[in-house]
């Protein structure tokens, strides 16, 4: 296998993790207004940031009810992936397994040595041999490109400044006139931080699927598997229960077919349409076949 460096995406990672600093100091500052103090911030976002970096593979798994899976249980996923990595040059990931309809997948963890690619009972059942292989590439692609961990970083100021704009006037004892303006002023901050730090993710996550895509087939060496893969779950969700939907979209930025959610989610959507990527997979089989 031939893998060639995107730095297209290098960039991108590079430019969001710039953006995201000097979305950090604002958001610091707008703490600052808060009863909080200085100490009290340093020490509850150095925390946080210790716990997202150490445990957010094991908290996406909890939040799809996913759990480890070894290879007495799924043998054929096992031997996938160990086939995969080897043509990845990849150390082999952890494997789990979600108990969900919802046809999807996709990785975790904040080092290639480190990481997790899980995908859903719905998604097994759904696809064949060759599709599933595609996509199992495609997440693979994910953890060679380390654009996994860029994307945790990135998820936790966006949460952190949503819970301070949905929590906000409680830091501020309430309803105290006096203390009431600076608490007003962190909690707009805070939520301009919120939509800012939003808009980056969802700029870099369509950029990184497209990758991701490039990268999977690279490792395959067969685009249209993938190309058939998205074409299938993504005709598969109209068929997913409304309640497995709101439960799963809170990891839409890490699946490898974003749930759709209407015309607010579309707007702000987390991938690039369907057809295009599989348009692009097709531009790129056919570059191959002329190789």
């Amino acid at each position: 296998m031939e893998w060639k460096a995107d730095w297209g995406l290098r960039a991108r990672m590079a430019g969001t993790m710039l953006l995201l600093g000097l979305l950090y100091v604002v958001f610091i500052a707008a703490l600052s207004l808060t009863d909080l103090g200085m100490t009290g911030i340093v020490v509850v976002m150095g925390l946080f940031m210790a716990g997202q970096f150490l445990f957010s593979d094991k908290l996406a798994l909890r939040s799809m009810g996913a759990r480890e899976v070894d290879r007495e249980e799924y043998p054929e996923l096992h031997a996938t992936i160990e086939r995969l990595c080897q043509q990845a040059d990849l150390p082999k990931p952890t494997v789990a397994v979600a108990d969900t309809e919802i046809p999807n997948a996709f990785a975790a963890g904040r080092s290639k040595k480190s990481a997790t690619v899980c995908v859903t009972r719905g998604l097994l059942r759904t696809l064949d041999d060759e599709e599933l292989e595609g996509v199992l590439a495609h997440e693979l692609a994910h953890v060679k490109n380390r654009d996994v961990m860029v994307m945790t970083i990135a998820s936790f100021l966006s949460t952190l400044a949503f819970m301070v704009v949905r929590f906000g006037f409680l830091f501020g004892g309430g309803g105290d006139r006096e203390g009431g303006a600076p608490v007003l002023v962190a909690v707009v901050a805070s939520f301009a931080v919120w939509v800012l730090s939003f808009l980056l993710i969802r700029l870099l996550s369509r950029y990184r699927e497209f990758a991701a895509d490039r990268g999977g087939a690279a490792i395959t060496g067969k685009p249209s598997a993938l190309a058939s893969a998205l074409m299938t779950i993504d005709g598969s969700m109209d068929r997913v229960p409304d309640e497995d939907l709101r439960e799963s979209a809170e990891m839409n930025a890490f699946f490898v077919i974003p749930i759709k959610s209407g015309f607010v989610g579309k707007l702000f959507r987390t991938h690039p349409t369907t057809e295009n990527r599989v348009e692009r997979l097709r531009e790129l089989e056919r570059e191959m076949e002329t190789q």
